[in-house]
């Protein structure tokens, strides 16, 4: 989604109501319930929020020029950098050491790279359409965000084709943006 992403895609800057930024923090927690604890730490309640449109209906939330949280249609997702400090707010999977060139590419997941050796899968079953934190085999901190193609139960029992599509990776546009 962000591969090419450069300043030239943001339209328009307006800063944001309180009210509106309370109301996207109540969306963070529901879609995160793991921020609860930290959220008011990401966006402090005495910040100014600023609302930056972009192409494809994507909408930039920063913070001093640094975006924390980014949304595409109704989906709130954080920014990489945020997940690097809560790690633990977030689910994860982890992909095999083969897989971590093609992610950092922008190459969507395929499900052998979920289910092989050194590739991890939660216990418990993730229905499809959850966004999960990309991790990899032998690196401490996340490579992407992603969106589950197929429910994870689906993707050890299939083990072919797309497992994830991915969102926003390392050295993507995003991740390179500058705002100031």
């Amino acid at each position: 989604m962000f591969k090419k992403f450069t300043k030239e895609d943001i339209h328009s800057r307006s800063n944001i109501k309180s009210s509106v930024q309370r109301g996207l923090k109540s969306n963070l927690i529901q879609e995160y319930p793991g921020l609860e604890a930290v959220v008011d730490v990401i966006i402090p309640k005495k910040s100014q929020l600023v609302l930056h449109k972009c192409e494809d209906k994507i909408a930039l939330y920063s913070i001093d020029d640094n975006v924390v949280i980014y949304q595409q249609q109704d989906e709130v997702l954080p920014f990489l950098k945020i997940v690097h400090k809560y790690p633990s707010c977030f689910q994860t999977v982890q992909v095999d050491r083969g897989a971590i060139k093609f992610v950092l590419s922008g190459a969507n997941i395929m499900c052998p790279g979920l289910t092989s050796k050194g590739a991890k899968l939660p216990q418990e079953n993730l229905p499809k359409g959850t966004i999960v934190i990309i991790n990899a085999e032998g690196k401490e901190n996340a490579l992407a965000i992603g969106k589950l193609v197929m429910s994870t139960d689906e993707i050890k029992s299939i083990n072919k084709g797309i497992g994830i599509e991915l969102i926003h990776y390392l050295g993507d546009g995003l991740w390179n943006l500058s705002l100031d």
